[in-house]
């Protein structure tokens, strides 16, 4: 017997139809159509609590849906996002023919505060991207143990190094296999957000780092005919999670205090390079935005540090 929760096979037809819109005509990557689906699934579920479906329910039943999100304690940020999901959806069903009237057209979405990212200074990135060599190893030198904690740290070196030398998004980094990486021309090919190839340059010290990790670090890691660039001690494919976890890991250990996430470096990568006079238009390009405008936030950090620099070092400031 199917429990009051549980979505009916109609409802779980129309959100797979739906993602399937989603992944073959719009061509949003897999991690974006999941969100879709994981949004929509809880809405759908909401929904069915109060004997509704998701080609049945009103604007004042999205309402409450909203109303409820709060008062759970959704973030402002995680509310604007199910609205964008609620509002694409229904568009979708009125144009396929399922619906005539789109019950989500005077939703509005919560004003979202635009902070400005965390930016690491030069001093501080290449004292993270060192840390992984410093670690402290306490197995003995010639064990098993000892290969394995080498192997993590030419392993973890070279991810710091291409997320802040190249500016790739975690999930960019998780996806690259060997034939990605080009170290005679130095440039990496990365797959990234609405499956978009683009290819990055990598710097000096990503090309050694990823140089001395596939000579000496990968072979311990990696299983037979593996592909992918990146594993984790248990030999499977260093996911989004695991590479959050070690940028968090060497994050306190270096800057004690302070929140450093992967994203961190991709910020602190398309801040330095403006700040070094980088055109915006070549740093749109690097980091794979689709609009200039995303990229336009980074000169309001680069500002905002000029602008301390002149406060804490003019005579007459």
């Amino acid at each position: 017997m199917r429990s009051d929760d549980e979505l009916s096979p109609h409802e779980d037809e129309l959100i797979d139809a739906f993602a399937a819109h989603l992944a073959l005509e719009r061509h949003l990557s897999h991690h974006t159509v999941t969100a879709y689906r994981r949004d929509l699934t809880q809405l759908a579920t909401f929904l069915v609590r109060g004997g509704e479906t998701l080609l049945t329910a009103s604007y004042p039943l999205l309402r409450r849906f909203l109303a409820q999100l709060h008062t759970l304690g959704y973030a402002r940020a995680s509310v604007a996002r199910k609205v964008g999901t609620i509002h694409t959806f229904y568009r979708w069903a009125v144009a396929d023919g399922r619906l005539s009237d789109d019950p989500s057209s005077l939703l509005g979405r919560p004003k979202v505060i635009n902070r400005l990212p965390t930016v690491l200074r030069p001093v501080e990135a290449a004292a993270l991207a060192d840390a992984p060599a410093a670690a402290p190893k306490t197995a003995g030198a010639d064990s098993l143990a000892s290969a394995v904690e080498r192997a993590v740290a030419l392993r973890d070196v070279a991810a710091l190094e291409l997320m802040y030398g190249s500016g790739l998004r975690v999930g960019e980094l998780a996806g690259l296999t060997l034939d990605r990486v080009d170290l005679e021309r130095g440039r990496v090919s990365v797959m990234g957000k609405g499956s978009k190839e683009r290819d990055v340059p990598m710097s000096d010290y990503a090309i050694d780092a990823i140089a001395a990790y596939l000579r000496d670090g990968r072979p311990v890691l990696a299983p037979h005919a593996a592909r992918e660039l990146f594993h984790n001690r248990r030999k499977k494919p260093f996911s989004s999670r695991d590479i959050r976890t070690m940028v968090e890991r060497y994050g306190g250990t270096v800057l004690p205090g302070r929140r450093v996430t992967p994203h961190t470096l991709r910020h602190s990568f398309a801040t330095h390079l403006l700040e070094g006079g980088a055109d915006i238009r070549a740093v749109q390009e690097l980091l794979g935005h689709a609009s200039v405008a995303t990229t336009q936030r980074y000169t309001h950090v680069s500002r905002a540090r000029l602008f301390q620099a002149y406060e804490q070092s003019h005579p007459r400031a």
